[in-house]
């Protein structure tokens, strides 16, 4: 059931993501959703989910489309299978995944927003004070999984490629060869462009984190190589999947326990969400949420937040250029085979 689930995400209508590179360059990253989806169900106690994709140069700049829908239909199955959760993203998403939240039922006060861009008279301390507190209380609440969904994260380095690849001195040559030292480890759009100023370093909780919580299990979910969770696979597979001179800048060097790739990350954030129901039996919690309902959260989203589809920038209840019928139906098709059609 779980690797039926994976194949109904594991598709690109658009043709312009990862998965459409599997034709000419073989799977990538396949068989995680299940391991996922099997730890969530049968460990999960507090997880925190963080997403929100900020479009400097959307009409008007606000967070995407993809990652906030996701990530607020599995927050509110985790909820009410009595797993706690919080929902983090930073001042810039902050809207828009509240949005999400209240259009799907979620209680608003469980988006914890990181203190990033700082305010008059904040210091960047005040983002450090946040992160420690936040891990403080996580840890106080038994914190088992922490999932990324849609959330970009810093590139690699020439140093992280080098190392990723287990030394191999041409990597770290062809690395250099596509990506100057200032274009090194920051945070990139699909089109290469940095935007660091409009990202909370929220990867921090990926890197850090783990290391101090025993047991601690990390999900990314992506679709464009550029999210937290694809610095699990190999630079190299990565940048040949991906177009253009900016190729190489693009891919996000923060790894996860397991990273599923998909078509459009909220379909990750819907499977991952129906693989924890159907490994726990608990389907029915899945019910409410129509296709329907995922039209009226999205419509929300687009009014209330604002939100901008990420690929057209505009505010239209679409989600990577994808028209509502054409981006719900592999929702439609998880539901089906759920039973709950």
């Amino acid at each position: 059931m779980l690797e039926q689930l994976e194949k109904l995400i594991r598709i690109d209508p658009a043709e312009r993501g990862l998965i459409s590179s599997e034709a000419r360059f073989g799977a990538l990253a396949g068989g995680e959703l299940a391991p996922a989806c099997r730890d969530l169900a049968r460990r999960a106690r507090h997880v925190v989910l963080v997403t929100g994709f900020y479009i400097p140069l959307g009409t008007p700049p606000a967070a995407e489309t993809d990652g906030p829908l996701g990530t607020a239909l599995l927050a509110d199955v985790l909820l009410r299978a009595g797993v706690s959760v919080d929902l983090v993203t930073d001042r810039w998403c902050a809207p828009a995944v509240r949005a999400a939240a209240e259009a799907t039922g979620v209680p608003v006060d469980l988006v914890q927003v990181c203190p990033f861009p700082p305010r008059p008279g904040e210091t960047v301390s005040a983002m450090h004070e946040w992160e420690a507190d936040f891990l403080v209380d996580a840890q106080r609440r038994g914190i088992s999984h922490l999932v990324a969904i849609e959330r970009v994260g810093p590139s690699h380095t020439r140093e992280s490629a080098w190392l990723q690849s287990g030394g191999q001195d041409r990597v770290a040559l062809d690395f250099s060869s596509r990506v100057t030292a200032n274009q090194a480890g920051h945070c990139h759009n699909m089109r290469g462009v940095a935007i660091d100023e409009f990202t909370a370093p929220l990867h921090r909780l990926f890197e850090r984190w783990p290391e101090r919580v025993g047991g601690l299990q990390t999900i990314g979910v992506g679709d464009g190589a550029n999210e937290i969770g694809m610095g699990r696979l190999p630079w190299t597979d990565l940048v040949r999947r991906l177009s253009g001179e900016h190729a190489g800048r693009v891919p996000c060097r923060v790894g996860c326990t397991w990273t599923v790739v998909c078509g459009v990350s909220n379909w990750g954030g819907y499977a991952l969400a129906a693989g924890f129901a159907q490994d726990r039996g608990v389907i029915d919690l899945l019910r409410r949420h129509t296709v329907e309902s995922q039209h009226d959260v999205l419509r929300h989203m687009v009014s209330a937040g604002p939100a901008v589809d990420g690929v057209t920038r505009q505010p239209t209840a679409t989600v990577d250029g994808l028209d509502f019928e054409t981006y719900i139906d592999p929702w439609r098709r998880i539901r089906a085979l759920l039973g709950i059609a």
